[in-house]
């Protein structure tokens, strides 16, 4: 599969599924937040809350039937399973944000999941729901979301293969949340190489410790 970043929450992956590529967009967002959202072509999109820098589908070409999944529940879109969990904006139940849904994605033999804006700690049952995902993409600026130590923390618990972190300070964002260096800091990153996208196979996800990979946002 192959994973590309347009910066702060928003995702184009793509799976290979029996021959036939499909893709998906995950949290579209309004440029008047500084950053400039390409028309991407995608199958499906998926909006994990109901802001304007999480749920702009305006900016996609969507084939077919339009389809937006902005909602927890399960689906099938071209063999790719989706499943929407309900979870929180803050740490005080959704009153200070409201809602937010975490994505599970299966696809190509690869489990990855899609944190959205999550600010709060998972219970036992979301942990349970997350069991053995691949690839996690997970909010690191804080203000809004997790921040690096709550993220690290998160990390830990659910042992993914690989880590995407996202929705932290960028140059052109209008937003008031931390840069990257906090969480690699948590991390232990130190130098660290700076990826176009990633591409890998089921086959490739082998790694006993988890690896943080780094991507360039491609807006």
């Amino acid at each position: 599969m192959n994973i590309s970043w347009y910066g702060h929450s928003c995702f184009q992956c793509q799976f290979n599924i029996n021959g036939e590529n499909v893709s998906f967009v995950v949290d579209p967002y309004n440029p008047n937040i500084g950053l400039k959202m390409p028309s991407l072509n995608a199958d499906f999109a998926l909006v994990t809350h109901q802001h304007e820098d999480h749920n702009y589908v305006e900016a996609l070409k969507l084939t077919g039937e339009k389809t937006v999944i902005d909602s927890p529940g399960e689906y099938e879109i071209k063999n790719v399973f989706v499943q929407g969990l309900a979870s929180f904006h803050d740490d005080n139940q959704g009153k200070d944000r409201g809602q937010n849904v975490i994505y599970k994605i299966k696809g190509e033999g690869i489990t990855l999941a899609h944190l959205g804006d999550l600010g709060c700690d998972l219970n036992s049952e979301q942990l349970e729901a997350l069991e053995n995902v691949d690839i996690l993409m997970i909010p690191v600026g804080g203000n809004y979301s997790l921040d690096a130590k709550k993220a690290a923390h998160l990390i830990k618990q659910l042992d993914p293969k690989i880590v995407i972190p996202m929705h932290y300070k960028i140059p052109g964002l209008d937003m008031d949340i931390e840069d990257l260096q906090p969480f690699a800091k948590e991390m232990g990153l130190g130098e660290y190489v700076v990826e176009t996208s990633l591409k890998i196979s089921a086959s490739q996800l082998v790694n006993e410790n988890v690896i943080v990979k780094i991507l360039k946002p491609l807006a």
